[in-house]
């Protein structure tokens, strides 16, 4: 069935991006096919902004603009990968999900719409207007409104937590009301039942008669003051043949509470012996489903802590230099370039390099390593990070979203709102699910009727009110976004960012991963690994002389000789005399005495034996290092080896690795012999070495064809096709914007030890998740059969719709329950 026809009001304009355009004929093309669309009034295209700008002076669909320019050859993108978020109120269930879903899918011009119920939120891809979309969402039945990419991410969390707590606060006192007026009721009902003394005592002073209209007065209080929300949302949907969870408890407790009016004020009208009142079925259900809804309210307020907290870190006002003197002014006013004060204790603003003072950063809340780092002039800082006992001032690099924690916060989010693979069975299942319960409810109502012991009407009507009430599809709906919401949260904490909710459930399939080796498996800079001293020598004394000399050379490796010397805080003599000899070393007179440094084959044209180091040098060529030696004033001195070291953290997170039972590579260009030396030391599977980028992505491709799904991590620029090619890729923080950029996860500490913390928190996430939904379609499967009666015949078992409320609330509050365990996730390195 085609979408209704979404057309622009009368002289109307709207604009459409355009992608392909390469000069000015591209314009004209453009413009000619867009003014050939009926209704067309003006249009403007600008080559510079790639957008065009239509206005119109009749009805036209937008669908025939974008049709336009892509039959001229060019492209209408579908607005970035952000597209339109919404904010959703009135949901409650699986069932409104896929309801608004369909909604916005049918608005001309959207290409993809999720819906998640644990966030209230809708993401839309695709070129709508947002007033078109929440027109959509408005007609299915709930309230829209467009959020704004706000600065930070502060302001929209505040709104947010501020609306949950009102309607935490409206709900607390609904229950309350309800709770207070449903007690007698239940008393009054149930007492009489259970214990005869009640019975005579109520008969014996204001009798049944009395006892039924008090019951009746309180129920309709109960029913229309604070249950009115499921029969102003519940019965409309009902109307619009959409029902929804809103719908079952309406229609459930009118039915109980219609029953029950008849049988008080026209009891002539019912067949003899069902003249039964059901008032307290009514009210207990209604209390019982808005203490589930508290329920539900608070413990989503705990599944988003992990966003409040990335918020709360952001500081509210900064100490900025301005005009010749210091002022205080809002984080909003802070530009990039301002110098800003930090004193010990405070949290840093916004990111920034310092260029005075000296002082530790904690930076665990960016990072989740717990030891401050040294911060010197140069050294960059990281809003959000709290000073520690030095005064220092920096300048302001990033400020409002272009922060990193900003950034931290949106990536979140956008994790929290997505939807993963295991999310498609379940909306594929509750899209039918609350008709399907309607056509149930309304068989076991018939068949009791037909074939149920006297009073059979009574019986059909507990029966499929109990159907009504036990299978609203809370816990479905919830099972899996509350679940992401917690664990992408408790990943945040640890450092471990998923960009996609989807690397949650694909990361745990896992078989092989595959690694980077410069700046992933190793600090990614040459740094002095080795010296050994021949007899007679001192280590400052020639480290001193070797780096005074290597201080003149351009070489990398002399650079990491200096940068070891300066380290150990040694003082370098002066030099003269310099010569570098290519392709052997170099040479020079430091501090008085005559220094060579070079290779064995250096070494041996100067006439020196280095037989002594040969042990020693042995090694280093095992570790795929290339040594060097140094004489000084015609005497063998050292053995030196400069290398990119392994960090500190590699060989614990390879051992986690297998201990997880994955293989591990090692893709690199470096040369084959200095890979397979470090291969051999961290005990990696396989080596695939000396490739350019594009061979990183042939050997992902090689990896997956043999080992099955693919984790690549990377750092590096030329590591972001591999990343994006792979099945998960995952950015060490510490790298690239490009290489984060094209990463499904980023671990932010830098260590790759977030690398198995990062698979097992997606083990527990999936893991939690299928438990969700085994709860959830267990319960429903388990429960709505007890409830239409299926035990009676054989145990005379009947389900309660009293019992039957308790239980559905008691559902989705499990779920959630289950969902929050993850908050205490432990990092198992």
């Amino acid at each position: 069935m085609n979408a209704p026809v979404r057309t622009m009001d009368l002289a109307a304009a709207t604009t459409l991006p355009i992608e392909g355009m390469t000069c000015a004929s591209c314009v004209g093309r453009i413009e000619r096919a867009l003014q050939a669309v009926p209704g067309v009034a003006t249009v403007s295209v600008n080559l510079a902004t790639e957008r065009a700008s239509v206005t119109t002076d009749g009805p036209v669909d937008r669908k025939r603009l974008v049709a336009a320019v892509e039959s001229a050859g060019y492209a209408v993108p579908s607005g970035g990968s952000g597209g339109t978020e919404l904010s959703i109120e009135g949901m409650t269930c699986a069932s409104c999900v896929g309801r608004i879903e369909r909604a916005l899918a049918a608005v001309p011009g959207v290409t993809k719409a999720a819906v998640n119920l644990a966030t209230e939120r809708a993401s839309v891809q695709g070129n709508a207007e947002s007033s078109a979309l929440i027109a959509a969402v408005r007609d299915a039945g709930y309230e829209a409104r467009l959020i704004e990419a706000s600065s930070g991410g502060a302001d929209d969390s505040d709104e947010r937590a501020e609306k949950k707590e009102a309607e935490r606060r409206e709900l607390t006192r609904d229950f309350s009301i309800a709770a207070v007026l449903t007690l007698p009721v239940f008393l009054l009902e149930m007492g009489s039942h259970l214990i005869p003394g009640v019975h005579h005592l109520i008969e014996s002073t204001i009798g049944m008669q009395m006892n039924w209209y008090v019951q009746f007065a309180l129920t309709t209080l109960v029913l229309f003051i604070p249950g009115i929300r499921f029969y102003k949302k519940g019965l409309p949907a009902l109307w619009r043949l959409a029902p929804d969870m809103n719908s079952l408890v309406a229609v459930g407790s009118l039915a109980a509470y219609g029953y029950s009016l008849v049988a008080t004020f026209a009891p002539r009208i019912l067949p003899p012996g069902t003249v039964n009142v059901y008032f307290e079925a009514a009210a207990v259900i209604v209390t019982l489903i808005l203490l589930g809804r508290l329920l539900e309210a608070r413990a989503k307020g705990r599944t988003s802590e992990a966003i409040k907290r990335l918020a709360g870190l952001q500081a509210k006002t900064a100490r900025v230099r301005r005009g010749g003197e210091t002022v205080d002014l809002p984080i909003a006013s802070v530009a990039a370039g301002d110098v800003i004060e930090v004193r010990p204790g405070e949290r840093l603003p916004v990111d920034g390099e310092v260029i005075e003072g000296s002082s530790y950063v904690d930076e665990s809340m960016i990072t989740g390593e717990p030891i401050p780092v040294a911060k010197s002039p140069g050294s960059g800082v990281v809003g959000g990070t709290v000073n520690q006992k030095g005064a220092i001032a920096y300048r302001a690099t990033a400020v409002g979203g272009d922060t990193v924690l900003s950034q931290i916060i949106r990536m979140v989010e956008e994790a929290q709102g997505s939807k993963l693979p295991i999310q498609a069975l379940v909306d594929r299942v509750t899209m039918w699910f609350v008709p399907a319960v309607f056509v149930v409810a309304a068989l076991t109502f018939a068949a009791w009727l037909s074939f149920g012991p006297s009073p059979a009407l009574t019986f059909a009507l507990v029966n499929a009110v109990a159907v009504l009430i036990i299978a609203c599809p809370c816990a479905m709906g919830l099972a899996t976004p509350t679940s992401i919401m917690v664990g992408t949260g408790r990943g945040a904490e640890l450092g471990v960012l998923f960009r996609k909710g989807e690397a949650l459930q694909l990361l745990k399939d896992a078989k092989v991963v595959a690694l980077d080796k410069t700046g992933t498996l190793t600090e990614g800079k040459p740094s002095l690994t080795d010296m050994e001293l021949a007899s007679g020598f001192d280590r400052a004394q020639v480290l001193s002389l070797v780096a005074a000399v290597e201080s003149r050379s351009e070489h990398p490796i002399a650079g990491a000789i200096v940068e070891a010397a300066k380290a150990e805080g040694l003082s370098l003599p002066a030099v003269a005399e310099f010569d570098s000899v290519t392709g052997f070393g170099v040479k020079a007179v430091a501090g008085g005495a005559r220094v060579e440094i070079g290779a064995d084959r250096y070494m041996a044209e100067l006439g020196h034996d280095v037989k002594a180091f040969a042990p020693i040098s042995q090694r280093l060529g095992d570790e795929g290092k290339s040594p060097l030696y140094a004489a000084i004033d015609g005497r063998l001195a050292a053995i030196i080896a400069v290398a990119d070291p392994i960090k500190s953290a590699t060989p614990a997170a390879i051992k986690a690795l297998h201990g997880l039972g994955l293989k591990v590579a090692m893709i690199t260009g470096d040369n084959a012999r200095t890979a397979g030396a470090i291969a051999a030391r961290l005990g990696i599977d396989e080596v695939v070495a000396e490739v350019l980028p594009d061979g990183k992505v042939d050997a992902v491709r090689r990896l997956r064809s043999k080992h099955g799904k693919v984790a690549f991590v990377g750092d590096g620029i030329n590591d972001a096709p591999a990343l994006a090619e792979a099945d998960v890729g995952l950015a060490i923080g510490t790298g690239t914007d490009i290489a984060i950029e094209a990463a499904d996860v980023v671990l932010m500490s830098g260590s790759l030890q977030g690398v198995p913390n990062a698979i097992a928190l997606s083990k527990a996430t999936i893991g939690n998740i299928r438990q969700n939904l085994f709860w959830a379609f267990a319960y429903n499967t388990a429960l709505i059969p007890v409830a239409a009666g299926l035990l009676y015949p054989a145990y005379g078992v009947l389900l309660s719709p009293v019992f039957a409320a308790g239980a559905m609330a008691l559902s989705s509050v499990f779920v959630l329950g289950n969902a929050l365990r993850l908050r205490t996730f432990k990092a198992p390195h």
